[in-house]
């Protein structure tokens, strides 16, 4: 059965007529009466009861007919609505986006480039997953998002991606702060003091441990947060200090940015599995962001 032997049944069961119906659709009679005839055999029954000596071939519905035009019906709308939703989402007039982000670019550098997106695609969802790059590897392995960015480290072979920004890591102190007058900061100085870091299953805790651990020392932890805001709080008022993206810190935070020494970069690129292509609103959404990183 295909859908357009159903258009041409439902047409028929209107119509009451193959001639009318014939017109309605634009083909010659003795071809749809072929082609009703052709559908009844396929599904072992008669559809419709020609009546002999009536007009424009008038016909009638059986039992059988009259459950299948209910069922017709209902197919062909939902046909008409898929129709409709696929050319809207073609034309991005509709549909979805699903990404997961690190906490730190979700809340420094995606916020103006999504709302410059939005704006050009007014009809498009954006669904923002914020965490931990591990929580963003995690959620894009298991399909519950479409794309995420995520570190060079979590590259893997099933994935495509596309880098999207090389972020400088710095060391972040109050300004009065003894560090604050250094032109760079050495990890075995960093480590020399207390310090506020994300909870495991952020790409910064994982570097700075597997830093530690190669250097000999332990990380002296004296407050973990994933709130961005707290800790900069507690290190604007020294209570300790952080690493974090340069891009988190702005000037009036009473915060002093540092590169380490030597300097430690950040490679983040935006990523989605390859068995699983792009939708039309993800890769609107890809591109946009490659054209504004």
């Amino acid at each position: 059965m295909e859908i357009r032997q159903l258009q041409q049944f439902h047409t028929l069961a209107k119509r009451r007529s193959f001639t009318l119906a014939a017109a309605e659709l634009n083909m010659a009679q003795p071809a749809l009466s072929q082609s009703i005839k052709k559908l009844e055999q396929d599904l072992g029954v008669t559809l419709v009861i020609r009546r002999a000596g009536k007009q424009n071939g008038s016909v009638a519905l059986t039992a059988e007919g009259t459950v299948l035009e209910q069922h017709a019906q209902l197919i062909l709308s939902q046909v008409k609505n898929a129709r409709t939703e696929i050319r809207a989402m073609a034309q991005l007039d509709v549909g979805q986006v699903r990404i997961a982000v690190p906490g730190m670019l979700g809340s420094f550098y995606l916020p103006s480039r999504l709302m410059a997106f939005k704006h050009q695609y007014p009809g498009l969802k954006l669904s923002l997953f914020s965490g931990g790059t591990r929580d963003a590897l995690r959620m894009l392995q298991q399909e519950e998002v479409d794309v995420a960015i995520i570190t060079a480290d979590d590259l893997r072979p099933e994935f495509a991606h596309k880098h999207l920004v090389r972020e400088q890591m710095v060391v972040a102190v109050a300004d009065d702060h003894p560090l604050a007058t250094q032109e760079s900061v050495t990890l075995q100085a960093f480590f020399q003091h207390e310090l506020v870091m994300f909870k495991k299953g952020y790409f910064h805790r994982e570097w700075l441990q597997q830093q530690a651990e190669q250097l000999g020392l332990k990380l002296d932890i004296a407050f973990e947060t994933n709130l961005i805001n707290l800790i900069k709080q507690l290190v604007a008022q020294g209570f300790a200090i952080t690493s974090m993206l340069d891009m988190a810190v702005s000037a009036n935070e009473g915060i002093v940015c540092k590169p380490f020494c030597p300097p430690v970069f950040l490679d983040l690129h935006i990523a989605w599995k390859q068995q699983r292509p792009l939708g039309q609103a993800d890769r609107a959404f890809v591109d946009f962001l490659l054209d504004n990183a």
